[in-house]
């Protein structure tokens, strides 16, 4: 490519052939100037035709655009590199704190992650960044439904699989021509959800077969074999789809106050299903419905499908984008095969138990992996944005507001990964019981750190952080978007009820507050003890044995001297330290005498009570 002096360059400053350098290369941009999205008066500035302007434009726009563009670039800078260098698909640079830790293995130790995770992450970022992201962007504008193309491209990599977890349906697979199914374990299922997170596009991200990963588990492991295997294999290929019916209009995330009714046919062949479902993700493009119902006996799980007739989706319009596939579902005189059952009558809950327990783990992750994006551009923005001839990141208040981002996400992370330890030694049974409630209250915990993350992010990047698209798009779509952590999968507020709970059944009975207020640093019960074991040290102090030997009698001989009137007390004759001991050794007598039947039983309670309780 030719090469061209920086005075060559600026003999090109008019709209009829304009040039301009960034970062060492030259770029024709005479054709493009009416085209740019910040109008042509910026390009033709005389601060920027014909000039170097590798600040000003980085000081507004990310490297990706010169990507875009790169078929404006004419040449280079005679005795000039580029010293940006442009990103591969799926490159993973460490950025502190926008990255984990063990993505830099070299300085870094991982209990949890091994080099074969990492390769795994960079693979499936490169598959997400060129075969997802490009549509994730498109439709997350325009509101469209997820592409037939795209769900089968996901079911062709296995990506559908992965994002159920390890188990029988990835065994014989062989993961982007490397990874055996059976050695795909919980923490690349994590991967897989925080790389998802990561792309940025919420509501593309609900749509992008959420409802499957949510809606599928249930089938595992309750449907009859040949109706499991056949849905199961329809839906992770791609050709259908599948949504968790689960929330309505009355009940909310109460799941208790379920009003879908399944009333059973009189001859026992099916299930006649009525009532309405809200707030339902990618039910409009299902066929398919993991649906939570109530029968006479209880809460209960049936797979309803669409071909049974007596179902309609009506779209829901929420504040991100239509892309998400969220409806309103109504089922009006379904009858749904008892074949199709996904739990016996009245113990539907463990079902939804076990099941919504997955669903909040994974919506952590992906969690995780947004906010952790929106720290790596928040650092990278502070860097290179310059406001009153200097950068953010010179600011002292900006990098508090950093380190507060950091902090929440690192904390949110480290809980994360050791829940998803915990996940990977317990079968399903001790997880639904043990893990409910750490899960539940990680999702709140890690839904504040979104929120936190969110409103500092705001302030480090002002307007932009309100416009969509552009530089603050990510910005813009966490502080946009955020509220939808906090309900989806249960409220705050109810998972922290659900999380102290568990807490109160699994505290032994028999626990107990073990000492008590503390005074002075001690207890008291332990002030108690000091006072009977000094009580008990007078008392057993005679005078004849013990006392009269260091000096101290009530009978000392010169009690009294020629200067002193025992009517009035001490004389001037007499020293007053020896009224002091007189008066001391009658309170001990007196103590010995007067408390001696009291201390004896007091001493016996005390010592039965150490012995049985102490």
């Amino acid at each position: 490519m030719q090469t061209y002096t920086l005075e060559e360059v600026a003999k090109h400053a008019t709209e009829e052939s304009l040039w301009i350098v960034i970062d060492a290369k030259v770029y024709d941009i005479t054709d493009f100037v009416d085209a740019h999205p910040g109008s042509n008066v910026v390009l033709t500035h005389r601060d920027v035709a014909g000039k170097d302007c590798t600040d000003q434009f980085y000081n507004l726009h990310r490297h990706e655009v010169l990507t875009r563009y790169s078929t404006l670039q004419i040449g280079t800078v005679q005795g000039q590199r580029a010293t940006v260098k442009s990103p591969e698909a799926g490159d993973i640079r460490y950025i502190p704190y926008g990255e984990p830790t063990y993505l830099k293995p070299e300085i870094f130790a991982s209990p949890y992650f091994t080099s074969g995770h990492i390769e795994f992450q960079k693979r499936l970022r490169k598959f997400l960044v060129e075969e997802v992201l490009p549509e994730a962007m498109e439709k997350e504008d325009s509101g469209e439904l997820i592409s037939k193309e795209l769900m089968l491209r996901m079911g062709d990599v296995k990506l559908n699989h992965m994002r159920l977890g390890p188990g029988k349906h990835l065994h014989g697979a062989l993961i982007f021509d490397y990874l055996k199914g059976e050695d795909f374990d919980v923490f690349h299922e994590l991967i897989v959800h925080y790389e998802i997170g990561r792309l940025g596009t919420r509501a593309f991200q609900d749509g992008l077969l959420v409802g499957m990963v949510i809606g599928l588990p249930p089938l595992f492991l309750h449907a009859k074999d040949e109706i499991r295997d056949r849905v199961i294999d329809e839906v992770l290929s791609g050709r259908e789809t599948l949504c968790l019916a689960m929330t309505e209009p009355f009940a909310g995330s109460d799941v208790a106050g379920i009003q879908t009714e399944a009333v059973l046919s009189d001859d026992g062949q099916y299930f006649e299903v009525s009532g309405v479902k809200q707030w339902i993700t990618t039910s409009r493009i299902s066929r398919y419905y993991s649906t939570a119902v109530k029968t006479k006996s209880g809460l209960m799980m049936l797979l309803i499908d669409t071909h049974f007739g007596g179902v309609t989706v009506q779209p829901t319009k929420t504040s991100y984008s239509s892309t998400a596939g969220t409806g309103r579902v109504t089922f009006d005189r379904v009858r749904v095969p008892v074949s199709h059952m996904l739990s016996e009558e009245g113990k539907g809950l463990k079902t939804i138990l076990a099941n919504t327990s997955h669903e909040r783990w994974l919506m952590n992750c992906l969690t995780i992996g947004l906010a952790r994006r929106v720290c790596e551009e928040s650092l990278l923005w502070a860097k290179q944005r310059k406001v009153f001839g200097h950068h953010l990141i010179d600011e002292p208040v900006i990098r508090a507001r950093l380190g507060r981002m950091f902090a929440a996400v690192e904390s949110a992370s480290a809980w994360n990964e050791a829940i998803t330890y915990q996940m990977a030694k317990m079968d399903l049974a001790i997880k639904t019981e043990y893990l409910s409630g750490p899960i539940a209250l990680s999702k709140y915990a890690i839904t504040r750190m979104e929120f936190e993350v969110a409103d500092e992010a705001v302030h480090i990047w002002g307007g932009r952080s309100l416009t969509q698209g552009g530089m603050g798009r990510l910005i813009e779509t966490l502080q946009r978007t955020r509220a939808f952590s906090s309900i989806l999968g249960g409220t705050e507020s109810i998972l922290s009820d659900l999380a102290v709970r568990r807490a109160i059944r699994h505290t032994p009975q028999d626990a107990r507050l073990r000492g008590g207020h503390r005074y002075m640093g001690f207890t008291i019960s332990e002030i108690f003890l000091i006072s009977l074991l000094l009580v008990n040290a007078i008392a057993v102090l005679n005078e004849e044995r013990f006392l009269s030997r260091i000096g101290w009698s009530s009978q000392h001989p010169g009690q009294y001297s020629q200067f002193s009137d025992p009517g009035y007390g001490v004389g001037q004759g007499q020293a007053s330290g020896e009224s002091v001991k007189v008066r001391l050794v009658n309170l001990i007598s007196a103590i010995r005498t007067l408390l001696r039947i009291p201390l004896i039983a007091v001493n016996i309670l005390v010592i039965a009570y150490e012995l049985v309780l102490g």
